[in-house]
């Protein structure tokens, strides 16, 4: 539609200029004694056009002469800044394919050619490492260094990274913690910091930081779950035979996450070595009262100190819940047999095998007991039945 407008103009200005120049009977007349020259007044305005475009024409012909120098210099070094800023793309790519060693070589050309020094030197020290390279790798870093106002971010996350791959855990604290102060909260750093965290065995820290990403939606609630247990679990291990650090730490789980019975199983078992068992029994108590579990019952009876009787009434209220758990009436044997109730203890443990025939334990429990009360046969027949199994 645009090219049919100015169609449309153009033939009307030569239409128009045409019906001028018919009408126009003017003439021009040059003398020059003896010459005298006369031409018709269009011809003239047709002249000085056509000379005023070609001393357009001559002047900018002049122009770009003069220019020249300096075109073809802005044209190197154009031509320079792409080749350079596609070497610096080519190695981001590469270095994001695996391919180190082309990685190294093309951020080592960006890095020549001045182009993101910055930059380049952070992508040519990250294939550093991945190349175990370590001569490269320490010049690198250097490199980056004198850059650090500009990629000082990227750097440090970098630094903190590699000595985190190389298990250097207590390396990768200061980069971290200078990111830390100069980001705010930055996800990716903590996400570093926990796993340095962990390295170092630092199991508060670890649980601290996993409920950070949590809040802030950086852990899905199936993602934090298996590193809040393991947190746990660590820092109660970390506090063995340390019963008021142990409880103490206990009571600062959140409630949510107490309900896991692999934790209760950790934390009754720690209270139990270090002699706390009125404690543990408190915490199973609690526990399988609301969320019954065999596995945590089979070691209601692990710890000989503390009420032995309470446990057993305990235990016997239990059972009128859960009438044929192996695992209970496993540890009602065991309660009995250590209060040297033989005959409800042999009770017991017959009627664990009765529900789990293949249970190794049972039997070697019901052997010991039968050892004890000089039934060596049947006590024997019971050690190969668990010798079997």
């Amino acid at each position: 539609m645009r090219v049919l407008l100015w169609l449309l103009l153009l033939a009307a200005a030569a239409v128009g200029l045409s019906l001028a120049a018919r009408y126009n009977e003017g003439y021009v007349l040059f003398v020059l004694p003896p010459w005298r020259m006369e031409i018709s007044l269009n011809l003239l305005l047709v002249l000085q056009v056509l000379a005023l475009f070609a001393f357009y024409l001559l002047v900018r012909a002049v122009r770009h002469t003069l220019a020249l120098p300096r075109s073809v210099a802005e044209f190197r070094r154009r031509r320079a800044r792409e080749k350079a800023d596609g070497a610096l793309r080519d190695a981001v790519r590469l270095q994001v394919e695996g391919r180190y060693g082309h990685a190294l070589k093309s951020a080592e050309q960006s890095y020549d050619a001045g182009h993101a020094q910055g930059l380049s030197a952070v992508v040519a020290l990250r294939a550093a490492h991945a190349l175990r390279d370590d001569l490269r790798e320490n010049h690198w870093r250097a490199q980056a260094a004198q850059h650090d106002e500009e990629i000082r971010a990227a750097r440090l996350m970098a630094e903190a990274e590699m000595a985190i791959d190389s298990r250097r855990f207590e390396d990768a604290l200061p980069p971290l913690g200078a990111l830390a102060a100069a980001s705010g909260r930055h996800i990716a750093a903590l996400r570093l910091l926990m796993r340095a965290q962990q390295g170092l065995g630092q199991w508060d820290e670890v649980a601290r930081l996993v409920h950070l990403l949590e809040k802030h939606r950086a852990l899905t609630p199936e993602q934090a779950a298996p590193l809040k247990l393991r947190a746990h679990q660590e820092a109660l291990r970390g506090r063995a035979l340390n019963g008021r650090g142990l409880l103490k730490y206990w009571e600062s789980i959140p409630a949510a996450e107490r309900a896991e019975p692999r934790l209760a199983i950790e934390a009754a078992k720690a209270l139990g070595a270090a002699g706390e068992c009125q404690a543990a029994k408190e915490l199973l108590d609690d526990f399988l009262d609301g969320q019954w579990d065999s596995a945590l019952v089979s070691i209601y009876g692990e710890c000989e100190a503390g009420d032995a009787v309470g446990r057993l009434a305990q235990a016997e209220k239990w059972l009128h819940e859960h009438p044929r758990d192996s695992k209970l009436l496993l540890v009602l044997g065991r309660l009995c047999r250590r209060q040297q109730l033989w005959g409800k203890a042999q009770s017991y443990f017959e009627a664990s095998l009765a529900v789990a025939p293949e249970s190794r334990e049972a039997h070697i429990e019901l052997a010991q007991l039968l050892d004890e009360l000089d039934r060596r046969d049947e006590a024997n027949r019971h050690y190969r039945a668990a010798a079997q199994l």
